[in-house]
Order: structure tokens, then sequence, then C-alpha cells
């Protein structure tokens, strides 16, 4: 029997149904990025439920028993938790996991021999670095099986074809792998010179060594992890009291504070740092008051207790009368017009705000106002390098002001802005800008989140009088309680940085005022005693 052949066209025409309606044939095939989105979900939930479930790895380092865990996180770094006295967090890597180690507890029988034959501690260093390159490599691979697991059976539950399982757990293992050679490729080991301290740490920055030992010693990652074990096994060690930040004869430490607005909270704060941290030098720079009237003079009483010679220099919500009250006060140091005063080896110069301004108007001429101010600022520093006399550390209230003496001075202290910053200007001449240190007094209340109280610790060597590093100091505001303390350094004082040179002065257009000096001034002041840090001395106990 021979069969005609129908055109192509015949043979896909489809008959109708019954019911009048064409037969459908096929179902429509779902869009591909829909199809591809919801596999990268099930990729990226698997691989997160299996490392919540078998992602873990308990690992000894030195004498404390530890656990190490990979976390999904958005910008990466490593989480160092101590309990119950705080956590460390290191920008070690960017990368969309976070590496958290967890202290668990401290071995007994190894905290012990250590205690019994400290010639160990010399070898712990090396023994650090093992058990953590072991914990790593057994983290890593615990990693890849947690991640293809949970992405392959979260796949078949979704799908129920184990061809699309196996493929979600595949891709969930190149994803760990990219991530991986993304925190390999941005791997940055001296992350651990710039830690941010939270809990009970902030108010222990000797966990990590003094200003003297961060540049000089900090250059190997595993060595500081050495260290940060032993400081760790000695802090358990003491179960009433932290240990106190270790006084180092070549540091000059310096606390600058700023806009206290009223803040009665703030002394306590101050007092506290300067116990805990031995402050030779408070720097303040301005805004103590809100309204300068002599009504609020009585609020200035405490900086006679404070432990620690306090240079101020007046503010916008600074009168004259507040000004003339500082200057009959002992032990405090009234900066204006450029007059300059030496305390604990370091010279400081600074001017007073031109502006009084309580209720924060803005008066016509300001910013010019300001410029002069640091114009005259500058004049007074080259004046006083001319006379063999070269201040160390130049203070002015307003930022503005303070960018004037770029050139003159390596370091120039501000306030006014209620927030920190650090900047190198052009000439070479760095401005540190300091946050509230009073949470912005009666502001604190004015937005949706109380501001922060903040300060700053800085280190000075001695002999060079150059400024080493400084700690950030941020408290939480009215009714918080919280605390992080970050550590950080120039870049010239980096491991295996050039030094930069200092900023090189601008010749003087006119003949320089001459500042008159302090002559209360005593380079060697160093009131500070050295008793321990108790746990009530933590800032997070002392905020408001």
């Amino acid at each position: 029997m021979v069969r005609a052949r129908l055109p192509t066209a015949v043979l896909k025409r489809r008959k109708p149904a019954r019911s009048g309606n064409p037969v459908p044939e096929l179902a429509a095939r779902p869009n591909p990025w829909i199809r591809a989105l919801g596999l990268t979900i099930v990729v990226v939930v698997g691989a997160w439920l299996g490392l919540l479930i078998v992602g873990d790895v308990r690992v000894s380092v030195g004498p404390m028993n530890t656990t190490m865990t990979l976390r999904p996180s958005v910008t990466g770094g490593t989480k160092i938790n101590i309990s119950p006295l705080g956590a460390l967090s290191l920008d070690s890597h960017i990368a969309p996991v976070r590496l958290d180690v967890n202290v668990d507890q401290l071995d007994p029988e190894r905290s012990q021999a250590l205690v019994d034959h400290p010639e160990r501690l010399s070898g712990l260093q090396d023994e650090v670095a093992r058990d953590i390159e072991h914990g790593t490599l057994d983290l890593a691979l615990r990693s890849c099986v947690a991640v293809v697991s949970g992405a392959t059976a979260l796949g078949l539950a979704v799908y129920r074809r184990p061809r699309r399982a196996l493929a979600a757990g595949g891709l969930a293992l190149t994803l760990l792998a990219a991530s991986g050679a993304t925190a390999y490729a941005t791997w940055n080991p001296k992350s651990v010179l710039e830690p941010r301290f939270s809990g009970l740490l902030s108010s222990a920055p000797s966990l990590v060594g003094n200003a003297r030992s961060i540049v000089t010693e900090f250059d190997v990652y595993q060595q500081e992890l050495a260290r940060l074990v032993t400081n760790v096994t000695k802090l358990y060690d003491v179960t009433s009291t932290l240990p106190a930040f270790q006084p180092d004869p070549t540091t000059v430490r310096v606390l600058h504070v700023s806009d206290i607005h009223l803040n009665p909270a703030s002394w306590k704060i101050i007092a506290s740092l300067v116990e805990q941290y031995k402050v030779n030098v408070i720097v303040d720079s301005g805004d103590t008051m809100d309204h300068g009237s002599a009504a609020e003079n009585g609020f200035l009483d405490p900086i006679a207790t404070l432990g620690a010679p306090y240079v101020w220099v007046r503010g916008n919500h600074d009168s004259l009368v507040t000004q003339r009250y500082l200057e009959g006060m002992k032990n405090v140091h009234v900066l204006d017009d450029g007059r300059a005063v030496t305390l604990a080896g370091l010279r400081f110069a600074g001017i007073g705000d031109p502006q009084f301004t309580p209720d924060r108007s803005s008066a016509p001429g300001a910013e010019e106002s300001q410029e002069e101010a640091g114009a005259r600022l500058a004049q007074a520093l080259r004046a006083q390098r001319g006379a063999g006399t070269p201040a160390d550390v130049a203070i002015a209230h307003e930022p503005s002001a303070a960018r004037g003496t770029d050139g003159e001075v390596p370091l120039v202290l501000a306030g006014h802005l209620h927030h920190e910053d650090m900047e190198v200007m052009k000439k070479g001449t760095r401005l540190r800008v300091e946050g509230s240190t009073g949470g912005s007094g009666l502001r604190a209340v004015e937005g949706k989140y109380p501001d922060p109280i903040e300060a700053s610790i800085l280190y000075f060597d001695r002999d060079t009088r150059h400024l080493q590093a400084w700690d950030e100091i941020k408290l939480g505001g009215l009714g918080l309680t919280t605390a992080e303390v970050s550590r950080h350094l120039p870049k010239e004082n980096l491991p295996g940085a050039v030094p930069s040179p200092s900023p090189s002065p601008t010749p003087s257009p006119s003949p320089p005022l001459s500042p008159s000096a302090n002559p209360s001034a005593n380079p060697s002041a160093n009131p500070s005693a050295n008793p321990s840090v108790s746990r009530s001395g933590s800032p997070s106990r002392t905020a408001p």
C-alpha cells in the first residue's frame, strides 16, 4: 500500500478537539532567567544550611579550645569572639564568607603548664601557627563537604531530580572555591594592626600590645595570633579585673576630646580613660559649653580632678567668660592666638574660635574669619619654629581654621563636626577631627538614634615626637552601653613602609607674630599613676 506524503504544513496542523478548542502540543517552558534565579537561591540557601549544620571545626590553639567556622557575609573579614570579654574584628579579607573564631574555654592542664614553665612561651608562636594551619585545612575540607551536601540535599528536595540536585551541589562547590580564591587574593595579614575591640576588651587594648610594639613587632600574622593567645591566657587567669594598659616609657599618650556640650557623664568617661590608658595630656578642642554663660561655669570644676594636664581652646559655644574661668583653674592650659605650652615633652599651640554662636547661627563672614584664624595660627607656628621651639601639635576648633596650618606642623587637632575624621593634607600635615565626647549634649535626643560618645588616644614617640598610632573610642550614646575601640596606624608606620618626610614649612610672607609661651609649661609632666584597671572602669560601664 502506497501512502501519500502530505505537506509539512498539513502535518503540523492539529486536529480540533470535539469541543472546538485546539489541543496544546506542550506546556509552556519557564523563563530561563527564572530557572537560573531559582537554582541560585537553592545553591546559596543549601550551602548556608550546610555550613550551619556541619561547618564547625574544633581546634586546640595553644592552651585554648576554639571553634572555627565559615559564615556567609557581605563584607568578609575575621571575627574572634573571646567570651565573656568581648570580640575583635579584623578586616582580613574581602569575600562573601567570614571566618569566625570562638574561644570556647581555656584548657586547665595546658594553661597550668605554661604558668609552671614560662620558658614554654617562647615556643608558643610556632605551636599556634601549626595549630591554626591544621585547623584552617580541616575547616576548608569540612566546609566543602558541608556546602556540597547542603546544596545537593536541598536541590533534591526542591527539584526531585538527581541531575539537578548534583548540579546544585557542583555550583555550591564552585561558589565556595571562588569565595576562597577571592579571600586568598585579598588576604591582608596586616589587618591585625588595626583591630576593632568590642565588649570588655575595649578597655584592654594591651591585648595586642602598646603603640611601640605595634609599630616594630606586628609584622607576621601567625606571630600576632600567638601573642593574642598568650595574652588571652593571662586574661582568663585574672577573674575579677582586667589588666591595665602596660606603660611604655618611649610613648606619650594624649587623650583628644571635643564638643562635650555640657554632658556631665563626659567627665567620668574622661577620668576612666585617663586611668586606663595612663594618659599624659588631655586636649580639648572646644565647645565644652553650650551657651557660654557664667551660670554654666560650675560644670567645668571636675577638670581639676581628671589627673592629667588639660589643654583647651575655645569653641563657638564657649565664651570669653568661659575662657577666663578656665584660665584661673589649676592644671588647665588655655591656648589662644597661637600661644604654646610644652607638656610631657610635646609642644602644643592653639587658637580659639573667632566666632561665638551658641544659638547655632551662621554669622556673616564666618568662613573668612576661620581662614584668618588659621593664618594667624600658622604665623605663630612659623615664629616658634624660627625661635627654635617648633610646635608638635596645633589645635583649633573648626577644621576650616585648622587647614590653614598645612605644612607648618606635623599634626593639627580640631572638632566641631561631631564625627571623627582623619586626613593628610596637601603639604603633609595630618588633620585629626574628633567626634563629640558629649554625644552632642542635649542634641543627642533630636535624631532617631542618640549620637555616640567619641574620643581618641593618640600615641607619640617621646624621642621623635611623631604620631605612632591612635585608638578611636566610640561609646553608645544616651541610654546605650556599647563600646568599641579600633586601633589605627599611619601608613608610614606600617611594617616595611618608607617613613614619610615631615611637612615642609612654607616661608612667611611677613614678619610673624611672637606668641607668648605659657610659663607654667612642664615638659616632664606625667601625673598619671599606674593602678590596675577594674571591670567597673570599662568605658562600656560608664556610658550614660
